[in-house]
């Protein structure tokens, strides 16, 4: 008989326990290793992240390394890696960049606030923007398109915006038409 009453109390219980959960309110998101709580809130940091590495790069003076700092510390990984590198040559080749990018808009691709990583679409105008050799020779491709299509990867980092820039490459999203 106490066994019984046991499996009742347990029964009683599971039935309160399902009974009082349908009444209560589902919790607030909670946030990620990054901090984000939703996709929304994830894309909001990573377009910020994208408009301070732009904003970034419009200051860069190729002549004065110490201007490439910012960059870095928008970036990570290979995105990281590859401005380090063309930074370099371009400032050991004697290169000058002259006007500035613009963010035109930008396109949430994907959000995964497990691995805390994001991935977007951005269409950069180039339209000002002039690079030229020691010689004052455009090296500027003839064909380059006003605005450029970029996909934007990102992960987790411990920066103002929660996130770093660690890819960028060609986009095939056609959100820049």
């Amino acid at each position: 008989m106490g066994v019984n009453r046991r499996l009742a109390a347990l029964a009683l219980a599971a039935v309160m326990a399902v009974g009082l959960t349908a009444c209560v309110p589902d919790p607030e998101p909670t946030p990620s290793a990054a901090g984000f709580a939703t996709e929304e809130e994830a894309f909001a940091a990573a377009e910020a992240t994208y408009r301070a590495y732009v904003d970034a790069l419009n200051q860069v003076d190729l002549s004065d390394p110490e201007t490439f700092e910012p960059v870095f510390a928008l970036t990570t990984g290979e995105a990281n890696a590859g401005a380090r590198e063309s930074f370099s040559q371009m400032h050991a080749d004697g290169w000058t960049v002259e006007g500035e990018s613009r963010v035109a808009s930008m396109q949430p691709l994907s959000a995964d606030l497990d691995v805390n990583s994001v991935a977007m679409t951005a269409c950069l105008d180039v339209s000002d923007v002039t690079l030229v050799d020691s010689v004052g020779k455009s090296v500027v491709d003839a064909n380059r398109p006003d605005v450029q299509e970029i996909r934007v990867d990102y992960e987790s980092a411990s920066s103002v915006h929660g996130l770093a820039i660690s890819s960028l490459g060609g986009s095939e999203a056609d959100a820049c038409d």
